[in-house]
């Protein structure tokens, strides 16, 4: 008997064989694959309960296998049950056939995808945990795509460690942020579940399993799947029809196989680099409506939950197709829309996923979701959406702000604010109307997340403390939105007074109001319509279409470009590292770069960038800059033929380091055997600068709080710098208290320990990560007993004792949730105390004064000279306010009754301070109504204006602060306030004449038509 061993798998778990012998009698004459007399069907399964699963979906899938129907087969089968071991050996055990119970199959989120990387990982694919949503990829902000972290592997940049994989990736888009909600399957937030081959299989077994997968792993009725293939793909397609040969094609009708142009099944990494073909897998919700006028787009009908790339060719820059040298498979199935499909709920945001957050949002609006109507249940999903979304970046360290992938987050915390607030959700659903809501929805975000990523319970209290201080800030902002809108309908409704038209919103102004301070467009057009004021939905919805497309243009692909010299290190091993050990090594030279083209041999005084085949010189990483120091080319045993100084080394294409420096003298040829030296003096102060950055996160740790985490840090010869979480400066106690402790450590002299273990005990040991960082499943482990243990490559001292001290240079905010400090330490601390010293002992001789004396004599110097100033100031304004006495005569009357008084002159240099006295003294002098433009030039480049009106004018509707701005502008500048009176400013001096010149036309003019 012969088996026929084949992949098919019904369960999540596959600690079973089912072996099925087939006697001839049971075949038709001409059966739909080859079978030898007796043969056995050997079935992975993972449960002895979906036997008769597997039989009818095997009879679905080729019906003339079993032509007297799959539930005879128990008259006529002996059915042979197995239990894998972990060796190839089986053994066998007889076991009952059993009924099907498809239907009892998991279902769950968290089921669907375990049972998906298991289904992967018994045909040889390891699974790889998903990399964090900030990837390390320049060209992206965020992690958009499942195949994101193989890259590098797809370029050839670095060698492939597995020949498949199977991950199951947190992803984030946010080109399609206004479809959320509104239809069944758009998210900002998804999992993308994935299957990749470096090399290894290509289009068979990748069509054949993901059928299997489909049918009988997660018991879709294969009659309600649907194929589409690019329109040239002829393999593709032969593959996927309905074939005799069953072991070799799926066997989809072909009346299901759309053959579909280049734009939607051709996939492109850019305007060159990899390429190729797709094909995807629908669900068909309605297979009633038959198959005419079929359009696979329709999502009223189907949904695509499978994609599968063919990655074949490379594209060249004059668009012609080449074959790659390695060909490979990237696909991806939509966790959400699985689920839905096994769920049988009517959309994404209805499955286990999401559902439990939406729920949470609608108690606290105090709604009812199924009893809700379509609008309401919309902005629930956005919530719901947005929420994981935000939850999962925080987690990944991504911090709000207003610029790169904090803008990101902010704008989605925003849109959930905003949302609830239309929900009417208000306070914390505690009591608290004050308080905030996001931290209470998140919290059940979190719960959800221990399937997803185990990390996030952990940084719960900074996730929640973050939320909670963004909705605070927002709801700020709101405010102030609120004024702007109401100030924006003012100025509507005088216009169209003025020019007896409609008032008009303009769609530039929603935008603003939308984008910036996260007013909803409904709730812009009903205060609008209160008021009596139309608005511009056009000009709305032309802002929104242009900030879509910078969006996607800037977001939402993932280039694959191939980078210079990649042939030159096609055949170049990664550098073997021996900084750890030593600083001095003989090495041979790999490879040549000038001007990143390769070369075969470079002369003196031209700069290089030379690859070794091993070093001792540390590359650039973790923070850590590169060594400095020299190669040397020794051909005579006593003479040095050549001397290269390395000024930086970094890592390109995997792990080759790349040194880069400047010939200084002879020649340095490929193949020749040289001496690298790392100065020592330098990788010292670096080792120093280092280690004291461990001491540095365990010291924050311990004074403001375990929940603070790193989020960047620079490593270099002279300072150190680390960037860190939290949202509020320090105070200088705590600094001081960070500083003793870590000066205390080094004291200690404790001995560093630094281990190779594997990524799992690395963590459970409680070694602190990187956030964003990627690690391989062998880490170094560096520890300062009983003070700090981190993930690290980089350089460190043997003994706490050898930084010798560590000094605070500065404290900063240096973006919204985001403090830096900046310190020295080692060498660089000695010499930062001592030039300290020197400049203590030149201000002690200046002021004649001991050190201790300093403070209190420089106190009572500033005080002397404040008082100094302060007179000064007196008299200069009362120098203005007599200039502005002599100055009331020229004001001019204006209008038919001369009754308004208008002066506009310039004051030559007087500061701001005594232009604005001099301008309340002439308004008091001149008689209601009466309007004042004063302006000066204090300094070279800057220029001062005021502006003051009497209420007379003001009642005319003639404000200062709108008047006074457009002068300013003339002069460079701008400015604003009050209606009666206001300031302003300006860079361009030789301007004022003018500005104010156009000032006095423009307000005579408009006086005087008032007056008529």
């Amino acid at each position: 008997m012969v088996d026929l061993k084949l992949g098919h798998t019904v369960h999540s778990s596959h600690s079973l064989n089912l072996v099925v012998p087939v006697p001839p009698s049971s075949l038709v004459s001409r059966p739909s694959f080859p079978i030898q007399p007796k043969c056995k069907l050997v079935l992975s399964t993972g449960c002895r309960a979906y036997v008769g699963t597997t039989i009818r979906k095997l009879a679905q899938i080729s019906p003339g296998a079993f032509p007297c129907g799959h539930s005879n087969l128990k008259q006529t089968m002996e059915v042979q049950f197995t239990r894998r071991r972990t060796s190839a050996s089986i053994q066998p055990m007889t076991e009952e056939l059993v009924e099907d119970k498809s239907k009892n199959l998991p279902t769950s989120g968290d089921s669907i995808r375990r049972r998906y990387l298991d289904f992967y990982a018994s045909r040889g694919h390891k699974v790889i945990p998903s990399s964090s949503l900030v990837p390390d990829d320049p060209t992206v902000l965020l992690t958009i795509a499942g195949m994101l972290q193989f890259k590098p592997i797809f370029l050839g940049k670095v060698p492939r460690e597995v020949p498949r994989a199977t991950t199951a990736q947190r992803c984030i888009r946010t080109n399609d942020v206004e479809n959320v909600g509104k239809t069944s399957r758009h998210h900002t937030f998804f999992e993308m579940l994935g299957n990749f081959s470096f090399g290894d299989y290509f289009k068979k077994e990748a069509i054949k399993w993901a059928w299997e997968l489909s049918t009988i792993e997660y018991v879709l009725p294969a009659d309600r799947l649907w194929i589409s293939v690019y329109e040239d793909d002829d393999e593709a397609f032969a593959i996927w029809k309905k074939e005799r040969w069953f072991l070799h094609q799926v066997g989809v009708p072909v009346e299901r196989i759309r053959r579909m142009g280049a734009e939607d099944n051709f996939w492109t990494s850019g305007v060159t680099g990899p390429c190729g073909p797709c094909s995807e897998i629908y669900y068909d919700f309605r297979p009633e409506r038959g198959y005419s006028d079929v359009d696979l787009g329709d999502d009223t009908r189907f949904i695509e939950f499978y994609n599968l790339v063919f990655m074949q060719y490379n594209k060249r820059d004059d668009g012609s197709l080449e074959p790659l040298k390695q060909m490979n498979i990237d696909t991806g199935l939509g966790l959400e829309r699985m689920a839905r499909i096994l769920q049988k709920v009517p959309n994404n945001y209805e499955t286990d996923l999401i559902y439990p957050i939406i729920e949470k949002a609608a108690e606290l609006a105090n709604v009812s979701y199924a009893l809700a109507e379509d609008c309401t249940k919309m902005n629930l999903k956005v919530i719901g959406d947005h929420m994981r979304a935000v939850v999962y970046l925080i987690s990944d360290g991504v911090v709000p702000s207003n610029i790169g992938r904090g803008y990101v987050a902010r704008r989605l915390i925003r849109r959930a604010v905003r949302t609830g607030r239309l929900l009417g959700i208000k306070g914390d659903g505690s009591g608290n109307r004050e308080g905030t809501f996001l931290p209470v929805i998140a919290e059940r975000v979190i719960e959800l997340s221990s399937q997803i990523d185990p990390d996030v319970k952990s940084r719960a209290p900074r996730i929640l403390e973050e939320l909670k201080r963004e909705e605070l800030r927002f709801v700020q902002t709101l405010e102030r939105g609120e004024k702007l809108l109401d100030e924006m309908l003012t100025e509507a409704l005088l216009n169209s007074d003025e020019n007896e038209n409609v008032p008009i919103l303009s769609g530039k102004d929603v935008f603003l109001l939308y984008d910036t301070y996260g007013f909803p467009v409904e709730i812009t057009t009903e205060v609008a319509e209160e008021r009596g004021v139309g608005i511009d939905m056009n000009g709305f919805e032309i802002e929104m279409e242009n900030q879509r497309q910078q969006s996607q243009a800037a977001h939402n692909a993932v280039k694959l470009v191939v980078v210079n010299g990649a042939d030159l290190t096609e055949n170049i091993p990664d550098t073997e590292f021996l900084g750890y050990e030593t600083l001095s090594a003989k090495a041979v030279v790999e490879g040549l770069l000038v001007n990143g083209n390769p070369v075969t041999q470079v002369s003196e005084g031209s700069d290089v960038e030379i690859l070794l085949n091993r070093t001792p010189f540390y590359a650039e990483s973790g923070g850590q800059i590169g060594d400095h120091g020299f190669l040397f080319v020794n051909e005579d045993r006593n003479q040095k033929n050549a001397v290269v100084e390395i000024k930086d080394v970094q890592k390109s294409l995997g792990n080759i380091f790349v040194h880069k420096g400047t010939i200084k003298e002879g020649v340095v040829e490929v193949g020749k055997e040289v001496e690298a030296a790392v100065d020592a003096n330098l990788r010292q102060r670096v080792k120093s600068h280092h280690t004291a950055t461990h001491l540095l996160q365990a010291a924050l740790k311990k004074v403001i709080g375990n929940e603070t985490s790193q989020a960047g840090s620079l490593v270099a010869f002279d300072r150190m710098r680390f960037d860190f979480n939290f949202h509020r400066p320090l105070q200088e106690k705590e600094l001081m208290e960070i500083e003793e402790l870590i000066n205390k450590w080094i004291g200690a002299a404790a001995v560093l320990q630094t281990k190779v273990m594997p990524l799992a005990d690395a963590k459970r040991a409680g070694a602190i990560a990187m956030f964003g960082e990627k690690y391989g499943e062998q880490v170094r482990v560096v520890e300062v007993p009983g003070v700090s243990m981190e993930l690290c490559g980089g350089t460190h001292v043997s003994n706490t004792c050898e930084i010798r001290g560590f000094k605070i240079i500065s404290e900063q905010g240096i973006a919204s949730g985001i403090r830096r400090i900046e310190a020295v330490a080692g060498d660089a601390f000695i010499e930062y105390v001592n030039a300290r010293d020197n400049y203590m002992r030149q201000l002690c001789s200046t002021l004649k004064v001991k050190a201790e004396e300093v403070t209190n004599r420089v106190e009572a110097v500033l005080e002397e000279l404040r008082m100094t100033r302060n007179e000064v100031s007196a008299v200069r304004a009362k120098a203005a306010v007599y200039k502005a006495s002599v100055m009331a005569s020229k004001a001019l009357p204006v209008g038919t009754s001369k009754k308004f008084r208008v002066l506009v002159e310039s004051m030559d240099d007087i500061d701001a301070d005594s232009l604005k006295s001099a301008a309340e003294c002439l308004i008091d002098m001149l008689q209601d109504p009466a309007a004042v433009i004063l302006g000066s030039c204090p300094s070279e480049e800057k220029v001062s204006l005021v502006a003051a009106f009497t209420p007379g004018i003001v009642e005319l509707g003639i404000q200062a602060g709108k008047f006074i701005g457009p002068v300013a502008k003339l002069c460079g500048g701008g400015g604003g306030g009050r209606p009666n009176f206001a300031q302003a400013g300006g860079r361009k001096p030789e301007n004022l004449s003018v500005a104010l010149e156009k000032a006095r036309e423009e307000l005579i003019a408009i006086l005087s038509e008032k007056a008529s």
